[in-house]
């Protein structure tokens, strides 16, 4: 194809997708901000709508360029790594499979470009000479088509989660059902929320009065049995006015993509709330929540100096990455602290960061 110039757009990186548009496209701000903090994004170059280049950003300055046939099917990888020679910055290409006969080959072999500033997609282009698409001029035209917007995971229906009652989900009707799991001591402060086994890594912590506060738990009811589809720790019995997600320090929320957001990561099937200087699991929970005996849905586990607990709890489907919601009220105060576990938002691509 001889192109005159190209569209440019944004998304999240495309994983195990195939197909020829963004599954979860971003806008060019947001995929700006990610370039500035070093993270991950895609670009799709297309002309004339066909796609020919998907260009994703990966770690330790790698890129990798997927390139189109004819029939629109996406070719494997194309890495590019940062050179170790010590010179002017560059990305040298990993030569593919192939012979050194092969032409493709030899010129992947000879490869080399400058690491680009966002925006200076330019650079791949030699790349596409490889599936015979020429451009018609130089320089070539790069149009921004990328979506405008595209917010942020909202926290819609939070205190809606712990209302009893009949629901309407994703897999049926259910029915919601209010528990108590118990009272949580909180003596330095700090509420932490984590999975239990890997409190260190995961943990967001809260800022609250030091004292003790119920947990509460909404239970979703199907048809092949309960499951914990919020969790949440009252400070003050005040309906919030604003929510917000718990963020640490070096989070933004302008670089989240849409209904993306930043949470906990669960790989015990369960979650726990603590207070935030309770660190290492005891042997108590590696036997009641790691390897589980009890169908209760919430445990209670007692430090040693009997100061402090923690409450566990099972995680709404399992494993998986959860938001975190804190409720405020007018005046700024902390009034609770919901964990969503995703049971009543609508399917589609939920995920963290």
């Amino acid at each position: 194809m001889i192109f005159d110039g190209l569209e440019v757009s944004y998304g999240e990186r495309w994983e195990g997708y195939h197909g020829v548009t963004h599954p979860d496209p971003i806008a060019g701000a947001v995929a700006a901000g990610r370039h500035a903090a070093g993270w991950g994004y895609a670009v799709l170059l297309s002309a004339r709508e066909r796609p020919l280049a998907l260009i994703e950003r990966w770690p330790r300055g790698m890129w990798g360029v997927y390139l189109y046939d004819d029939s629109g099917r996406r070719e494997l990888p194309i890495e590019l790594k940062p050179s170790e020679d010590g010179g002017t910055p560059a990305l040298i290409a990993h030569q593919r499979a192939g012979t050194p006969e092969d032409a493709a080959v030899r010129r992947l072999a000879e490869f080399r470009c400058p690491e680009p500033e966002f925006g200076e997609w330019q650079v791949f282009l030699p790349l596409l000479a490889l599936q015979g698409h020429e451009p018609a001029t130089t320089p070539v035209v790069l149009t921004d088509v990328s979506v405008e917007g595209g917010s942020p995971l909202r926290p819609i229906g939070i205190e809606q989660l712990f209302s009893p009652g009949p629901r309407d989900t994703p897999d049926g009707p259910a029915t919601v059902e209010v528990i108590d799991a118990g009272l949580l001591g909180i003596p330095s402060g700090q509420l932490a929320v984590a999975d239990p086994g890997v409190v260190d890594s995961t943990a967001r912590s809260v800022p609250v009065p030091p004292g003790g506060y119920p947990v509460t738990l909404a239970l979703l009811h199907k048809r092949h049995g309960p499951k914990v589809a919020a969790a949440r720790v009252t400070i003050l019995d005040i309906s919030p006015a604003v929510w917000s997600m718990a963020l640490r320090p070096n989070e933004d929320p302008g670089l989240l993509g849409r209904d993306r957001f930043y949470g906990i990561g669960v790989d015990s099937g369960s979650a726990a709330f603590m207070d935030a200087t309770r660190r290492v699991p005891d042997p108590e929970i590696d036997e009641t929540v790691f390897i589980p005996q009890s169908r209760e849905l919430a445990m209670e586990f007692l430090a040693t100096d009997d100061t402090s607990n923690l409450i566990a709890f099972y995680s709404g489907e399992g494993d998986g990455s959860y938001p975190v919601w804190t409720g405020h009220t007018a005046d700024g105060e902390v009034a609770c602290v919901v964990i969503d576990f995703m049971l009543l938002r609508p399917r589609r691509r939920r995920s963290q960061l």
